[in-house]
């Protein structure tokens, strides 16, 4: 027992019961090669993008109308005009984000356009927004998927948040199967949706208009007690550009489709930007129908219903549970209880839940290209078992629950935090593609396409004035009730990345090839084996130099191909160089570096069993303990199984940045104040001992 057949049967069997529960629940690992399969087709990626801009018509109306009840039910024959500024919006949006598509395919989205044509910072500012935003989405579209379901499940409101958790956690594993499995999933609920709305708004116009009918909600008899009678002047302005911001809601996600054109099959960028048409006149005209039904059927909204919800002249008290507006508007056209009125309550909680699917979409896609430019940590860049960007979705599900915690999985309140982000993105986009139109045309020279960017340019401009506008109203209007902390959280979120690219900065500065030899590159003695390169930087040059002092038969490098470009660079820089040391690459179709690695060993091992094989890794050493999650994963990973397999010794070969100087500093003290018998004997005898040894040292 435990001799080496032993040992092999407990890592497979470890490894096995590891490694089903995983395959249950998101799939068996896929190729990379096999990347172009999960492309979507339009009619799939627009519940896939969409599903956020489509499902916010849910509760985007009853939003507006609960801000107009503040003046009472006098200020709701402004809900038409109020519409009608969204719809102009909404227009707006989508005919800019159809010019950005088309210029920026690559999927950097708002970010990309920001950084190229106005800075960094900009683009920054504009990663920071979103970043805010999609967790946002997360929390309200899931909070209110929740209330809507809880008006028919006790169970789910008095245990709210929980089930929300429970939710993100059912949504997170979804998508970790990947994109285009999660986007069949959603496609039926979102369709039947969109299906059930369109009916509703026929039927409720065939029975208003040709019918006749009185069709009434629930709430067409009740009062409300206005907060503020008569309101005039400012204080009616400044209600209409609030109820004008709250009703903007419409249009989150919005930003998603051009986010997401890697995920498009070809022609990439035409599909993205039909999609985008389509997910633009499906929302606008949903949106449209709710509140002229809501007005036809005389929906009653308060923001403190308790109290300011009137019914026969009594207020209706704590036990009164206010439907969202859709759900009276059914209720009045189908019928309480029928069947189309069921189908569309249970399609809308449904798809307010799978809403949520954008930002998991968006938010992963957005972190693995700041990884890239090394703004978040590069584990965001890589993708996992189902070619999703796994560790993205993870973050985002952790800080949607940590969110839906912190307020109760109340809609209300975390709706106030909304949109914002959003917004600012919007702004900063359209006036880098400005920018970008007033670069081109100040090159180009044939007049049809000088003709085609000026209309371009002018629709950007459009936008990029309304929606800063509408920046300005909705931070006016929202600030106190909730935005302050949305922009509280895109400042920390920038702060995070600035300092996050710091410190790349700096050890990739430190850590450069030299283009002469130097320190790194001397060789200093005797030893070899197998040396792990990534790419050529200071630390491989060293783990090369030392691995040739070590006398041994064999001496070559080896790397993973995980990153097609990122090999074929490593191969033209090291011939480049004429570096004197074999170079072998391991193919790696699912993006593993441990596996292959192993794998390689022990068919050097099988190959010759009396012979030793020496892994030699390059490592950083860093001084802060947060620097430690940006570093060295992947080794400390290879290194704990490498330990396991027999007749295989491991080196790593230090390379000491310079933030390492602190924590040795730090533990030059601890070893001095820990001296042996320094606590017994007492601070004195320590400095006594010191001031001796200064002495016995002192060459005078």
């Amino acid at each position: 027992m435990g001799g080496p057949p032993f040992e092999r049967l407990r890592s497979s069997v470890v490894s096995k019961l590891t490694d089903v529960p995983k395959r249950i629940l998101i799939g068996r690992a896929l190729r990379s090669d096999r990347l172009g399969e999960t492309l979507l087709p339009k009619r799939v990626a627009l519940p896939v993008f969409a599903s956020d801009p489509l499902s916010s018509v849910a509760y985007a109306p009853g939003e507006v109308l609960l801000v107009l009840s503040i003046a009472g039910v006098s200020a709701y024959h402004f809900s038409p005009w109020i519409a009608v500024a969204v719809v102009v919006l909404m227009f707006t949006v989508v005919a800019s984000y159809r010019q950005n598509v088309h210029a920026y395919p690559s999927g950097g989205g708002d970010y990309e356009v920001a950084t190229t044509n106005l800075g960094s910072k900009a683009g920054l500012t504009v990663a920071s927004a979103l970043l805010v935003d999609y967790v946002l989405t997360v929390a309200v579209s899931i909070s209110s998927g929740i209330e809507n379901l809880g008006s028919a499940i006790p169970f789910v409101v008095e245990h709210k948040v929980f089930c929300a958790v429970a939710v993100i956690v059912l949504l997170t594993l979804m998508n970790l199967r990947g994109v285009k499995e999660s986007g069949k999933l959603f496609a039926i609920p979102t369709y039947v949706f969109v299906a059930g709305v369109f009916i509703m708004i026929a039927w409720g116009a065939f029975r208003g208009v040709v019918l006749g009918d009185h069709m009434r909600a629930p709430t067409a008899d009740y009062e409300i007690k206005p907060e503020h009678q008569g309101l005039a002047g400012f204080a009616l302005v400044f209600l209409l550009l609030r109820a004008f911001s709250s009703g903007c809601a419409a249009l989150t996600g919005v930003e998603a489709i051009s986010n997401g054109v890697p995920a498009f099959r070809k022609p990439k960028s035409k599909n993205a930007a039909t999609t985008l048409a389509m997910m633009g006149l499906l929302a606008v005209t949903m949106f449209c129908g709710i509140i002229a039904l809501a007005s036809a059927t005389h929906v009653r909204m308060a923001e403190n219903p308790a109290a300011d919800l009137i019914h026969n002249g009594v207020a209706v008290g704590a036990d009164y549970v206010q439907n969202p507006v859709i759900s009276q508007v059914a209720e009045a056209v189908f019928g309480k209880g029928s069947f189309l009125f069921v189908v569309l309550a249970a399609a809308t909680a449904l798809v307010l839940f799978l809403a949520a699917n954008t930002a998991y979409n968006g938010f992963p896609l957005l972190g693995s290209i700041l990884a890239q430019d090394r703004y978040l940590p590069r584990q965001l860049h890589t993708r996992g078992d189902r070619l999703a960007f796994s560790n993205g979705i993870v973050l985002l599900a952790g800080a949607a629950a940590l969110l839906v915690c912190i307020y109760g999985a109340d809609s209300t309140r975390l709706i106030q935090l909304y949109i914002v982000g959003v917004f600012v993105s919007f702004t900063l986009s359209q006036t880098g593609m400005v920018r970008h139109w007033n670069r081109h045309l100040a090159t180009e020279k044939d007049q049809a396409k000088r003709r085609h960017m000026v209309r371009s340019r002018a629709i950007n401009a459009f936008g990029a004035f309304f929606t800063g506008l509408v920046l300005v109203v909705v931070l006016f209007t929202k600030f106190t009730h909730g935005a302050w902390v949305a922009l509280l959280g895109m400042c920390i979120f920038f702060a995070t990345m600035t300092a996050i690219r710091k410190h790349y900065d700096r050890v990739a500065e430190e850590i450069a090839a030299p283009d002469t030899p130097d320190d790194d590159m001397v060789r200093p003695s005797r030893v070899h084996s197998v040396v792990l390169v990534s790419k050529i930087h200071r630390p491989a040059l060293r783990a090369l130099s030392y691995a040739k002092l070590l006398r041994s038969g064999s001496l070559e490098a080896l790397s993973v191909n995980v990153d097609p470009t990122e090999t074929k660079a490593l191969r033209d820089e090291w011939e480049r160089r004429g570096i004197d040391v074999p170079l072998k690459v391991l193919d790696s179709p699912y993006r593993e570096v441990t596996r292959p690695v192993i794998e390689y060993v022990k068919s050097l091992r099988k190959e010759s069993p009396r012979d030793a094989v020496s892994v030699i890794i390059p490592e950083y050493v860093v001084g802060h303990w947060y620097e430690h999650l940006l570093h060295n994963q992947s080794a400390l990973r290879l290194k704990g199984r490498l330990l396991f397999t027999p007749g295989v010794m491991v080196t790593s070969v230090p390379y000491q940045l310079q933030s390492s100087e602190a924590a040795k500093r730090r533990a030059r003290r601890q070893q001095e104040w820990n001296a042996p018998g320094a606590v017994r004997r007492g601070p004195a005898h320590h400095l006594h001992h010191q001031d001796r040894t200064k002495e016995s040292s002192d060459p005078t």
